[in-house]
């Protein structure tokens, strides 16, 4: 082990995989070698699980990025194994930021579908200067997977900075509700309909536009679910969505993913839950202070800080923000960036 790695708890804050994606992404964009200990040490099954292990390999030496080739050491220990080290020219893995929803493409499990990547998360990044392509070729349903989808990344010089603060209006509101394989068409429209309902109660003067689809040729195995999507005046982006779930009526699915949606609108934040904590790598990299008003910060977001200001020398406050247009409290994460330059470029 070098002995100039830095050492990083495994088991602090969400103690989790955020830890890993967040820590591994960073260590070879920075070049530094890191050691994580106590891996998952608080959860009912500590340490490093399967996905953990075979993610952390596979994300680190994938060839889509943004950052070429750059020298780093990887180790991952539980306990007292060694389970992943890497001595070599390592590549930016950029798709370690997107774990979470290229893995709901491959092997669809997680509330949010894979619908969030290109039509929520790429558009925000792209305010940062990234420039990504994705194609979902196929869907794959939990548990037999089967997914496939192509990312392909522009690599940048340096990123730049961002600023939300002003969230303005929702404007639009629209989605897809879906069904593969056996299931029957019908619940997709269920879906639909009592999603529309939810949100009725609270926006009536929106159209809302959330189509039910069955979908035949790009999906692999039995599934359903549904994403909706409210774009604001000023290009904020939330979504809400929910997978279906044997025993669990249709029309539940449509009404969970509707007040998902509500519960991220009403803050007037400008990111929503999810998207919250997967922009805290790119702030932490920009040139430059970014600013982003959210909601509640969630354990997820703070994590990221927490391993982002270990291994860059990026700086993020959290201030409280009493906002008069709504009854809860709004917060504004604010970092000034490491400012890392791609030398390859």
């Amino acid at each position: 082990m070098d002995s100039a790695a830095v050492e990083i708890d495994g088991s602090v804050m969400e103690g989790g995989g955020q830890i890993l994606r967040v820590s591994a992404a960073l260590s070879c964009i920075t070049g530094s070698a890191i050691k994580i200990t106590k891996i998952r040490a608080g959860r009912s099954t500590p340490g490093l699980r399967w996905q953990n292990k075979h993610g952390c390999t596979c994300y680190s030496w994938n060839t889509l990025c943004f950052f070429l080739k750059k020298d780093a050491i990887f180790t991952v220990v539980d306990g007292n194994n060694v389970l992943t080290r890497f001595n070599k020219n390592l590549i930016y893995p950029f798709n370690l930021l997107l774990v979470k929803q290229i893995k709901n493409v491959i092997w669809q499990k997680h509330p949010l579908t894979s619908r969030f990547l290109p039509q929520v998360f790429k558009p925000i990044v792209e305010k940062f200067g990234v420039r990504f392509d994705c194609d979902i070729k196929m869907r794959g349903y939990y548990p037999k997977g089967g997914g496939e989808v192509m990312v392909t990344v522009n690599p940048v010089k340096e990123l730049q900075p961002v600023t939300m603060t002003d969230r303005g209006n929702i404007t639009k509101i629209h989605g897809r509700a879906f069904v593969a394989g056996v299931l029957p068409y019908k619940l997709a429209k269920d879906m639909s309909a009592a999603a529309v309902r939810t949100i009725r109660k609270e926006i009536k003067e929106l159209y809302i536009n959330i189509q039910p689809v069955q979908e035949k040729d790009k999906a692999y195995g039995n599934g359903n679910g549904i994403i909706i999507i409210a774009e604001s005046s000023t290009g904020c982006l939330f979504a809400g969505s929910a997978l279906g779930k044997k025993g669990v009526y249709a029309d539940k699915i449509g009404i969970e993913a509707a007040e998902m949606l509500l519960r991220n609108i009403r803050h007037n934040g400008c990111v929503d839950e999810f998207l919250q904590d997967q922009l805290i790598i790119f702030m932490a990299l920009a040139k430059g202070t970014s600013r982003i008003r959210t909601g509640a910060v969630t354990l997820h977001t703070q994590t990221a800080i927490h391993i982002a200001e270990q291994l860059t020398q990026a700086k993020f406050t959290i201030t409280k923000s009493e906002d008069e247009l709504s009854s809860n409290v709004t917060y504004i994460i604010e970092c000034q960036g490491s400012g890392v330059v791609n030398p390859h470029l």
